[in-house]
């Protein structure tokens, strides 16, 4: 049975949904909505009380100001709110791609709150050799939302990350098939002209992760090797003097093997698997 809820914070109203029983366990991403993740908390919720939500701006939590960005920091007092408001102390953290940006800001911002945070992931691109033009990058896909719209934005998007867009006849990439809805693209509007850029350019606070109490893990795709995604885990774990733990798929992983990755995730907020000194 999942129950679903909205709570009053700062500048917004958040939707969130909550299912199972058992030890507290937040899943989060940044821009995907609680929907998204609902096949992973599906497959938690026999023996976790999961909590998932849309973040502010996205889908169900709707904000007093449409043109407010959205920042690591914003996200991660909301979380915080949301622990206020389920009357926890603290909780265990799963955050993919934007959501492991969140669960870091979280843990530096207030401390004592996650038990462990999983960061699956997270697009730190500000700490990678090549960051002058990750961050040209970044500018020219949100440029091109302003300038051509969602479509040919997440084109540039996908490519910039490593996924294998396709091409036409001239050689150009081509957007994925399908219709958007209406939700899809005001959140991929959202995510491209007030999430995007603040989200990338976040600069993990490495002693507040590693001189508190939360005990912070990097998630790895066992498929991800040739995403952007790799190389900024790879330098987060490396920051943090750890071993990434591999997670089934790829960056979705947990859409396409909701099971196998809900396995995984077990056996790490258990203490299991590689979380020792790093090794390239």
């Amino acid at each position: 049975m999942t129950t679903s809820r909205t709570l009053t914070v700062p500048g917004a109203r958040l939707y969130y949904e909550v299912r199972g029983a058992g030890p507290l366990l937040l899943v989060m991403g940044a821009p995907m909505a609680a929907q998204e993740f609902a096949p992973l908390a599906d497959a938690l919720a026999s023996d976790h009380t999961v909590v998932t939500h849309d973040p502010r701006g996205i889908s169900g939590s709707i904000l007093d100001d449409p043109e407010q960005d959205s920042t690591p920091e914003l996200r991660a007092d909301d979380v915080a709110a949301l622990l206020d408001a389920l009357g926890a102390e603290s909780a265990d953290v799963f955050g993919s791609s934007g959501g492991a940006v969140t669960g870091l800001a979280l843990v530096a911002r207030h401390p004592g709150r996650v038990r462990t945070l999983v960061a699956h992931e997270p697009p730190l691109l500000e700490l990678l050799p090549d960051v002058a033009e990750q961050r040209a990058a970044t500018d020219d896909i949100i440029e091109t939302f302003h300038r051509e719209g969602v479509g040919a934005a997440w084109v540039k998007f996908m490519a910039n990350a490593g996924f294998d867009v396709g091409g036409g006849a001239d050689g150009a990439p081509t957007p994925p098939p399908g219709e958007p809805s209406e939700q899809d693209l005001a959140d991929s509007a959202r995510f491209f002209a007030h999430e995007l850029r603040g989200t990338v350019r976040y600069v993990p606070d490495i002693p507040a992760l590693t001189g508190g109490p939360t005990r912070v893990v990097v998630g790895v795709g066992a498929a991800s090797a040739g995403l952007l995604t790799y190389p900024t885990s790879m330098a987060l774990a490396e920051l943090l003097g750890t071993t990434p733990v591999e997670f089934p798929g790829d960056h979705g992983g947990f859409l396409g093997q909701p099971e196998e990755f809900a396995g995984t995730l077990r056996r790490v907020l258990r203490g299991e698997g590689a979380n020792g000194p790093f090794t390239r």
